[in-house]
């Protein structure tokens, strides 16, 4: 159970007011593209009022939670705010027994706030492939389907749609990406719910967090590849696509596995992507620079409507993580330190806006938070509540990091080389941890790349 104490400082509703008023004055008028996280594994949160006058200024409108709170899918009535809401993996079993149950779960969480709040999505389990629990893996269907007959019989089928949330390292392998294809040992679970999502229409939810693949081996993975910065790429030989960054390569990986199943007509969807800005001293790479051009690289190119190679006219659709840094969180520090937000309301580093190219870093040479290149959604926001120390951006005095060295991401040895090929190996970092797997290039592998930067792709995901 989640433990959610809320503060009544007088100061945070000041400091969300004024991030609220300075932020609407610069934000695109347009919709935001991308969704966003809101986790509540903390004790210092502001109120779901407040968040949703801050989601509101920021013209975000795609909220995923990772349960139905009444108090926020209340305080969220009346704003056009999309929700994906979430049945826990601990109540999947009950419901894919009882018809009643999903029924109970419905009337209880989705009918009493729908049409007011936009309840567009109901997430079931979150990746229950990666317990060794079978017996949840084996009712996450019927779990599915209850609760869609339950949507069905109460009317709101066509408005709300079903899903499941997964860590990509369901596939036994995503190297090249054509040859993705999911572990042998969850087929009997996957395909049931491929053929689920084909007659339903509903997306596939991935968890996919590049920054594993980074951290596990900084020495051998390409930081610009992740980053979304520029890099040669790796080159698919099977198809001839050129990918220049991990997290494409995972999503086109999904859909070549889903193909061997004989589905092509289930979309995917990033359910959860993001950087920290700050770790514990052996988490490479989390960084408040990184973690800048991580997000702001990725929105920019939300924005401008980009595909995978293997899909250029399907827009990817992604929910960044995560809203705000969750205090409470086990785990290595990285896990706190997901957010956007401070719980105060103040941005945790600035960003580029959501318009232009997206290979540019997030972070601009000998730039400041009053330097026009960083217009950004948080930049007016960012000027009032974070300064510079060092006239660079994402160094700041709010934000408590100092400035840690951070691999440029250079060609790797060739004896290192890892490639976005994975074999699942354990990696018991902590229990909410997955797995991450890789395998060495081989000489004829290693031809088929472009530049021999290229070095890994990760399939371990963090969760909530």
């Amino acid at each position: 159970m989640e433990l959610r104490v809320r503060t009544s400082s007088l100061l945070l509703p000041l400091a969300l007011a004024l991030a609220i008023a300075i932020v609407s004055v610069d934000v695109v008028s347009a919709q935001q593209k991308f969704g966003i996280n809101y986790g509540q594994i903390a004790n210092n949160l502001p109120d779901p009022t407040q968040v949703s006058g801050l989601l509101k200024s920021m013209n975000v409108n795609k909220v995923k939670l990772y349960d139905a709170d009444p108090k926020v899918l209340t305080a969220f009535a009346n704003t056009g705010v999309e929700f994906i809401i979430a049945v826990g993996n601990e109540n999947l079993q009950t419901i894919a027994s009882s018809s009643g149950a999903a029924r109970q779960w419905v009337s209880q969480h989705v009918q009493p706030f729908i049409p007011a709040t936009r309840i567009t999505c109901i997430a079931v389990g979150n990746e229950v492939f990666t317990s060794n629990d079978t017996g949840m893996m084996a009712s996450l269907v019927p779990a599915m389907q209850a609760i869609h007959g339950a949507l069905g019989d109460l009317g709101l089928d066509k408005q709300v749609t079903v899903t499941s949330a997964h860590s990509v390292n369901f596939l036994a392998s995503s190297f090249p990406p054509s040859t993705g294809v999911f572990r042998e040992d969850l087929a009997v679970y996957i395909k049931p719910m491929l053929d689920f999502h084909g007659q339903t229409g509903s997306p596939l939810l991935i968890n996919a967090y590049p920054f594993f693949a980074y951290k596990a081996d900084p020495g051998s993975v390409s930081l610009p590849y992740v980053l979304f910065e520029p890099n040669p790429g790796v080159r698919d030989p099977n198809t001839n696509l050129n990918y220049d960054n991990m997290l494409y390569a995972q999503i086109d990986a999904v859909y070549a596995a889903m193909k061997v199943m004989g589905h092509t007509d289930v979309p995917v969807r990033i359910s959860e992507t993001g950087w920290p800005s700050k770790g514990d001293d052996d988490e490479a790479g989390a960084t408040v620079q990184n973690a800048a051009a991580y997000n702001g690289n990725l929105m920019q190119r939300i924005a401008m409507g980009q595909g995978t190679p293997l899909k250029p006219n399907v827009p990817v659709d992604v929910y960044v993580f995560a809203l705000f840094n969750e205090d409470m969180k086990p785990g290595p520090a990285s896990e706190r330190n997901y957010g956007l937000f401070y719980p105060n309301g103040s941005p945790v580093y600035s960003i580029k806006a959501s318009t232009g190219g997206g290979g540019g870093s997030g972070i601009g040479p000998g730039g400041s938070f009053n330097d026009p290149y960083y217009t950004s959604m948080f930049s007016s926001s960012s000027r009032l509540a974070v300064r510079p120390i060092d006239g660079r951006a994402g160094i700041t005095e709010s934000s408590g990091i100092s400035e840690h060295d951070v691999s440029d991401g250079g060609g790797c040895p060739a004896r290192r080389i890892i490639p976005l090929s994975f074999l699942h190996t354990s990696h018991p970092e902590r229990k909410a941890r997955k797995s991450l797997g890789v395998s060495l290039l081989t000489d004829a592998t290693r031809s088929e790349l472009s530049s021999p930067l290229i070095c890994a792709g990760g399939l371990t995901a963090r969760t909530e």
